[in-house]
Order: structure tokens, then sequence, then C-alpha cells
């Protein structure tokens, strides 16, 4: 029943006329995103092209990733994480809204597409996991449902359980960024054939990339041929997630 909800529920999400999930107002067409709101979104137009960490300036890389230099080619973050954006993040996360998660990946994908030839090839996309036991408990892992939205209007595979959580780590959010780092080491098996592939690994939002990084590694590890990280928004230096209620479908 769950399933046949849910499918319904996308369905009609596609044929009522849109209602802005910022504001609540008619947007006069499909889209769940006015005008008005969309103006008020903070692309992240200034980043590192390595990272995308946002930045005074678009550089080619930040200080940190000229130290070290991440395992993922690319990381593609269309947002920074901010308002009002923060807000349909925390949506999707904390309460599983379809219409949020949506738009999201509607503007990730609008961002790709925008980005044209910039970009390598893709062979295969594959959400960050949850570890079994938070899957349990959350009911709902975000990162899959943007994949899945996003694989779908590229016309990509999309392998969701290509890569696996192998233990249950701590919350990210409040940790440092060293802890972070420690926190994700080792936490992922790859479960999908990628041997010579080009991937891009999908999330919702990157902080200090250490999940970004672990997953590239153990990608990297099983023979693929690159990896590209796709996520709706990157925080900015020194802003971690922390963990939000839900905001109100009606504000803006």
């Amino acid at each position: 029943m769950d399933k046949v909800d849910s499918g319904l529920r996308r369905l009609s999400f596609g044929l009522l006329p849109g209602r802005c999930v910022l504001c609540a107002q008619a947007t006069g067409s499909c889209q769940d995103i006015c005008a008005a709101c969309m103006a008020e979104l903070p692309w992240n137009t200034q980043r590192c092209t390595r990272c995308a960490l946002p930045l005074a300036r678009t550089e080619p890389a930040c200080g940190r990733c000229l130290r070290t230099a991440p395992e993922f080619t690319s990381a593609h973050c269309a947002f920074r994480y901010e308002w009002p954006l923060d807000g349909l993040v925390t949506r999707l996360k904390f309460a599983a809204d379809l219409a949020a998660g949506r738009v999201l990946a509607e503007l990730l994908t609008q961002s790709l597409r925008d980005t044209g030839g910039d970009l390598p090839t893709v062979d295969l996309i594959i959400p960050v996991p949850l570890h079994a036991q938070r899957l349990r408990e959350r009911g709902f892992n975000q990162a899959q449902e943007l994949a899945g939205l996003i694989a779908r209007r590229l016309a990509i595979p999309l392998a969701v359980e290509g890569l696996q959580r192998t233990r249950a780590t701590a919350q990210q959010s409040g940790l440092s960024a060293l802890r972070r780092r420690r926190n994700v080491r080792d936490a992922f098996n790859v479960q999908a054939t990628v041997q010579d592939l080009h991937v891009a690994v999908i999330d919702d939002v990157v902080t200090t990339a250490a999940t970004a990084r672990e997953c590239a590694r153990a990608l990297r590890r099983a023979g693929a041929a690159s990896v590209q990280i796709w996520a709706v928004a990157r925080a900015p230096a020194g802003r971690g997630l922390g963990t939000q209620p839900p905001v109100a479908a009606s504000q803006s």
C-alpha cells in the first residue's frame, strides 16, 4: 500500500497545477516553485572547481584540494546550503517530503544540463547509502530519492544499492571535519560492477566532503574509471548541517 500511495503522489505531482513548495502560491505551471522564489535561490556560482566549495570567486582548487586532492574527479553542487534552499533539503531529509524532493531533483538536473559539455560522461548513478539500521529508523533515503529522479531525467542507469554502508556510523552532523573523516573511514563497500565505468554519486548536501571522498575511494578501488559527486547543495566552510525540524510547507 505504501508503494501505491507513493506512486499516486508522484503521478499527482505531474498532473495537478503547480504550487510553490516555498511560498505555497500557485506557480501557473506544472512546476512546484514560483519565479519569485526561484530568484531567491543561492546558486553556487563561485566555487572550487574540484570540490564545489563556495568561495569568494571561482578558483581551480580551494586550499584543501591543493593540499590533498580528493578521490573524486569533480563535484557539482548546484546551490550553497543557505536559505531558502536549506529548508527544502530539511523537509526532504526529515519529513520525506516528495514534493520538495522532486523540486530539488529538477533543479539539480537543470543545473547539470546548463553545465553542458563541461561535465564528463557518466555511465552509472549511485546514491550515497544509509546503513540498514538508519534506514529502518528513518524509513527513507533522501539521496536514493534524488538519484532515482535524476537518473530518469538524464536517462542514465541507476544502481540503487551500488554502494553499501557497512557499519552504523555516528551522525555526521555536529562532528568536526577530522572526526567526520574518521567516522566514515572504510564505511562503504561497492556492490555494483563499476570496472572502467564513469560513476556519479548522488547526495543531498556535501558538508566537509568526508563522505564523498570515502565513497569515491571505495569506487576507485573497485575499478571505476572516474567518480563525480553530484549534490543539491554545498555547505560553506565552517557551516554544519545540524539536525533541524521539518519546515512547514507554507513557510517561505
